[in-house]
């Protein structure tokens, strides 16, 4: 009978290297982690912006990229290129976690989906009204949805930095209620942040969505077929006036749940393939063109064992979290503060509407239609989940970040407005972020007392 060979028979520097590639895999997993990347990058755009070499700051998402062949060309600022085109990478990550969750996850079901739904839109309702109430003006109307937004990693990230001892239930109704806003967010985009739709863009996207079906209908697994249709799906939003980067929720939308049809199981094809294999490889002493059919097909098997959607998200999620988002960041969380007046005018207006909708508006929001609905009996709250927790939710919720300053740039064209409003942002999802770390740190150490006290033995 073979054994699988010992890691020990390996060479000292290939066992090394093979630890810290793990190692390494593991932390770049840590939910964490990928938010204080993000931070870090907003940092240091927000220091850069307001260094003495502010000017190359500017400069350099202002440098102009072109890509093109022959007459089909296209030339935007390298600013256009994050926010338009790498942005919808990470929608369309943001699309396939909506699709999974109503497929398999907290949104599947409606009596699970219903609470942190109505949580969710007390949370963009709220927010947007207490930043209308700051900036009821015409000009200022318009970032009304700038406070609306939670983000994702941020959220997430403080909550994993609380331990294990935050219950599961916890993490996955912030998750469904993040999700939920994201959903929010993007109508809101496509609603009120869209110019004057061009018809002619909409059959141009609509021979990108027929050309996905067909794909899919074929049994195309491969992620490098959808890239043609995917790019005249962007390109028809983009000429529509509808923002791009919807073209990554749509086809996040698209990808399916189960596993391409095959004439067998993924597992029983690998199997097949690698016995093939096998006797090739003996037959012909391991040469010969012979052995690469055998090879395609377990390489084929191995795509197939996960779904598209899994698969395609995972293969995403590294590049996203610390490609993707903290590039965006760089390029928008540099605000200066040169061009941003405090003292008051339409400026603090912006900044001070933006932040208390974040800080106080998403907190009160989620709170408070939850309160009703569960007060009303038409929803309860899910198992492990008190009031203490749902406000702890509610406090990571005003962490609006990468969602908001996307929005932040639809709303605000003048450059002062839109400065303010970063600034508003940036300021909201740090004071929201230590404030949730903090009143989480209360609540662990709570429970952590609790339970010892539950597992002590009693005394007579």
């Amino acid at each position: 009978m073979n054994q699988a060979p010992s890691s020990k028979a390996l060479p000292a520097a290939q066992r090394i290297a093979d630890k810290a590639f793990s190692a390494l895999e593991r932390f770049l997993h840590i939910e964490a982690v990928s938010g204080i990347v993000l931070l870090i990058a907003a940092a240091a755009a927000l220091i850069w912006a307001n260094s003495p070499y502010a000017s190359s700051y500017t400069q350099l998402w202002h440098l102009p990229l072109t890509f093109g062949v022959g007459d089909l060309v296209i030339s935007n600022s390298l600013h256009f290129w994050i926010n338009d085109v790498l942005m919808t990478v990470f929608f369309l990550v943001v699309g396939m976690e909506i699709r999974r969750e109503i497929h398999e996850g907290a949104l599947s079901n409606l009596k699970l989906a219903t609470l942190p739904m109505v949580a969710a839109f007390g949370g963009v309702l709220v927010p947007a009204l207490l930043y209308l109430a700051f900036n009821n003006t015409e000009g200022l109307r318009q970032g009304w949805a700038v406070p609306t937004a939670t983000d994702i990693a941020f959220a997430v990230g403080v909550l994993a930095l609380l331990g294990r001892s935050v219950p599961n239930s916890v993490r996955v109704f912030l998750l469904a209620l993040a999700i939920i806003d994201d959903i929010v967010a993007v109508l809101i985009i496509a609603l009120f942040y869209s110019g004057g739709l061009d018809p002619m863009g909409f059959l141009l996207a609509g021979v990108g969505i027929l050309l996905v079906l067909g794909l899919q209908w074929i049994g195309v697994g491969s992620a490098f077929a959808y890239l043609l249709p995917g790019a005249l799906l962007w390109l028809g939003l983009l000429k529509t006036g509808a923002h791009p980067t919807l073209a990554g929720v749509v086809l996040g939308l698209m990808t399916p749940v189960h596993p391409m049809k095959r004439l067998g199981a993924p597992l029983q094809l690998a199997t097949q393939a690698i016995n093939e294999f096998a006797a090739r490889e003996q037959a012909t002493n391991g040469r010969g063109a012979e052995l690469l059919e055998p090879v395609k097909q377990l390489r084929q098997a191995q795509r197939e064992l996960l779904p598209p959607v899994l698969r395609v998200q995972m293969a995403l999620h590294t590049w996203v979290a610390y490609l993707v988002m903290p590039l965006f960041a760089l390029a928008n969380a540099g605000v200066s503060l040169d061009g941003v007046s405090l003292s008051g005018g339409v400026s603090l207006a912006v900044t001070s509407g933006v932040a208390a909708a974040l800080i106080l508006g998403k907190p009160v929001g989620v709170l408070c239609s939850s309160w009703l609905m569960v007060r009303l009996g038409w929803c309860r709250l899910p198992l492990g989940i008190s009031w203490s927790w749902m406000a702890l939710i509610g406090c990571l919720a005003g962490i609006g970040f990468t969602m908001s300053i996307f929005i932040a740039n639809l709303a605000f064209a003048q450059g002062e407005l839109l400065s303010a409003a970063k600034l508003g942002v940036l300021l909201a999802s740090v004071v929201a972020g230590v404030a949730g770390l903090l009143y989480g740190r209360v609540l662990v150490t709570r429970t952590l007392k609790a339970d010892a006290r539950a597992s002590s033995p009693a005394d007579y």
